[in-house]
């Protein structure tokens, strides 16, 4: 969906995996940021990367990276009002942006066309599977972005849920057979699973 940008999510300190940069993790033979690249590219317009730190170890991955724009390793939430803000900056043409972490190979490829559907009027629509929401993966009105900063800077805000508890929200819920399409690899064995997965 051209007039939808996709975010991808790296802005993390990935401790559960040892440190570094978890999407640059291998599966298959390939960084995790690939796999996800290459599931939500034919989805959305554009993509760009959030990741904090120095930016060029991403160069041969081709998108724009963006930094966090509130200080302090603030979580996912910061980097889903960083994402907004740029798109807002430099794409001022959109109005709506896909987010998604970067360590979840398997996205759906009807993720944002299933999002965009279901919104309607609503300002948020977000993933779910098996009963559990998904909050980082989730389709977002840029114009929340005003909104957004004000909570993380004035009132601390870092909960996902807690924040788009404070809008209308929409959930799409997507089967977990065969398996989770939201798994996501936080720890050396999740990517051994994955790997299987993938085989």
């Amino acid at each position: 969906m051209s007039n939808i940008a996709g975010l991808l999510l790296a802005g993390g300190g990935a401790r559960r995996m040892g440190g570094g940069d978890k999407c640059l993790r291998l599966l298959g033979g390939r960084p995790l940021l690939s796999h996800v690249m290459e599931r939500l590219g034919g989805q959305v317009g554009e993509m760009i990367l959030n990741a904090n730190g120095e930016a060029a170890r991403f160069d041969d991955f081709g998108l724009p990276v963006v930094s966090d724009t509130i200080p302090g390793m603030a979580g996912p939430l910061a980097g889903i009002l960083t994402g907004m803000e740029w798109l807002q900056n430099n794409r001022p043409d959109l109005s709506t942006m896909v987010s998604v972490p970067t360590d979840g190979p398997f996205l759906p490829l009807d993720l944002v066309q299933r999002l965009a559907d279901a919104k309607g009027d609503a300002r948020i629509a977000c993933a779910r599977s098996g009963g559990r929401a998904h909050p980082p993966i989730s389709l977002w009105d840029l114009d929340l972005a005003s909104d957004l900063r004000r909570a993380m800077v004035e009132e601390g805000m870092r909960k996902i849920d807690l924040w788009t508890a404070r809008y209308p929200i929409v959930h799409v819920d997507w089967p977990i057979e065969p398996h989770d399409p939201f798994f996501n690899a936080n720890r050396p064995e999740d990517l051994d699973r994955a790997e299987a997965l993938l085989g």
